[in-house]
């Protein structure tokens, strides 16, 4: 992976997997952009690379058009945006709700993609395309029983992703998830001790997996990280259609 004379952004890139892919991609050659509410841990990984810390509360639509501007203006150019800032949830949604809990895993694990690559794409279209690679998790693609709205918020990253590819693919834009299994950094260091002898993929797994991604990833593909197992594209089963009818054309929005 040669990245040199472009620019990676990276939400969450404090700590945890998002640390592991900005060394990662600074070691490929990139000027790394840390964004991210811890401002300490931001500056600290962004000195460490040669790069630029941005403050910023990725729940905020005009914080992240302010991260994307500074990235931007940092070298001329913005090529690769990992959205990785994420959240557990601490409760299940179903028998408890939190109303301000659950506005925060939202916005967070959801709204921040959303926001994030809204602010992204323009500046992706002056570098002439790129890559965008959203952190989901397995709970995106499976259910977790016990943690309803992370589950929710993971599998609305997916389903994202799986349109916003092949709508952005004609521009040289790839976007794709990365949907890693439990992984041992800051977001479960509360809930440890919990997995007892169960296998853990590190930050480092993680990172890897985002680097397969940006060497061989399709347009919309959300890639499986598991312990032991080689990172791949899962494999979404097709929904049967209905019968003796062809599908319909695609949806085209127009404003009004």
């Amino acid at each position: 992976m040669d990245l040199t004379d472009r620019t990676a952004l990276i939400t969450g890139g404090a700590s945890g997997i998002g640390a592991a892919a900005a060394r990662r991609l600074a070691a490929a050659g990139a000027t790394v952009v840390i964004a991210d509410r811890d401002e300490t841990g931001a500056k600290a990984v962004a000195d460490e690379l040669g790069g630029l810390a941005v403050p910023t509360d990725v729940t905020d639509p005009e914080a992240m058009q302010a991260a994307v501007a500074a990235a931007e203006a940092h070298t001329g150019r913005l090529d690769v945006v990992l959205l990785n800032a994420g959240v557990t949830g601490g409760q299940t949604g179903v028998t408890d709700l939190d109303l301000e809990g659950y506005r925060r895993i939202v916005g967070v694990n959801f709204d921040h993609v959303v926001f994030g690559l809204n602010a992204a794409v323009p500046a992706l279209r002056r570098a002439g395309g790129g890559r965008v690679i959203a952190t989901a998790s397995l709970a995106g693609i499976v259910a977790l029983p016990g943690d309803a709205l992370y589950t929710a918020t993971k599998h609305a990253v997916v389903g994202y992703v799986r349109s916003a590819g092949p709508a952005l693919a004609p521009e040289g834009i790839t976007v794709n998830a990365v949907c890693p299994g439990f992984a041992d950094t800051p977001l479960i260091a509360h809930l440890k001790e919990q997995f007892g002898e169960f296998p853990l993929l590190t930050a480092e797994d993680v990172a890897s997996a985002i680097e397969l991604i940006m060497e061989r990833g399709e347009p919309g593909d959300c890639w499986y990280v598991q312990p032991g197992r080689e990172p791949a594209p899962y494999g979404f089963r097709g929904v049967p259609g209905p019968k003796g009818g062809t599908p319909p054309p695609p949806v085209e929005w127009t404003e009004h």
